[in-house]
């Protein structure tokens, strides 16, 4: 078993994974996203600050609801947080469109560098015993 204390009140709990917060205050901080979410919806033009103010919810916490994508945020809101990549002004997640392409473009390229080789057309593949089963002690048919 795993005992740990709450980030958030110091109580001990049974800690399984994720955030290291009891279930509680877990619930708690759901019951603020709702809030926040209702709160954001019937106010379009509001920004972090003023939901913030209005909650009482962190700002810090409103940028991670935004990059966990939980928050959704209309068009013309001006709530907006910097691409992890390149800086650009985002509404949502941790990456603007043009980054996450790069980071796609990245993974396949390494993906595709680490898978074995093909041979080409009129190569011939010399493996001779490379497939085979070896023993490391004596013949096995000898017993």
């Amino acid at each position: 078993m795993n005992v740990r204390n709450c980030k958030k009140c110091g109580r001990i709990f049974n800690y399984i994974g994720g955030p290291i917060t009891c279930q509680k205050c877990r619930e708690e901080l759901e019951e603020k996203f709702q809030e926040v979410r209702k709160y954001v919806r019937d106010n379009p033009g509001v920004d972090i600050a003023e939901v913030s103010e209005e909650c009482d919810v962190e700002p810090k916490q409103i940028r991670r609801w935004i990059q966990e994508e939980r928050l959704e945020l209309s068009e013309n809101s001006p709530i907006k947080i910097p691409c992890e990549g390149c800086g650009a002004l985002i509404r949502s997640g941790r990456f603007c469109e043009k980054c996450k392409a790069q980071v796609t473009k990245d993974f396949k390229g390494i993906v595709n560098q680490n898978k074995p080789q093909e041979p080409t057309s009129g190569e011939s593949v010399s493996r001779r015993g490379s497939d085979r089963m070896h023993f490391l002690h004596g013949n096995p048919n000898e017993q």
